[in-house]
């Protein structure tokens, strides 16, 4: 059940924050990027791209983007003090193995 939105619309594309409830009564988050796209029949349709953020991850999430908003925004390197843990280590490994690692979204569907 939905509990709260804040739509946040941008240059390009439109961002949907979303709260939702489950069945029991945990919060989490939705976020989704829309951005509308022509296809090839020369149709429009909205293209989206869902993170599902759940009570558990808000904290570090939360200080990730706030680390890497403020790094794009001012250009200044950061560096952690925190020690990059295994488990942080493994999942970058797992997502370079399957080849995502050069993806610009810019690119996708500029045809």
């Amino acid at each position: 059940m939905e509990v709260f939105t804040k739509v946040v619309g941008a240059v390009k594309r439109t961002y949907f924050f979303d709260v939702t409830s489950t069945r029991h009564e945990d919060l989490y988050l939705t976020i989704t990027e829309s951005k509308k796209r022509q296809g090839k029949e020369g149709k429009m349709f909205y293209e989206k791209h869902k993170i599902f953020l759940y009570k558990e991850d808000f904290e570090k999430f939360t200080e990730g983007l706030r680390e890497a908003v403020t790094f794009a925004g001012n250009g200044e390197t950061y560096h952690s003090t925190e020690p990059v843990t295994a488990e942080v280590e493994e999942a970058v490994a797992e997502v370079a193995a399957d080849g995502f690692s050069d993806v610009d979204f810019e690119d996708l569907g500029s045809k």
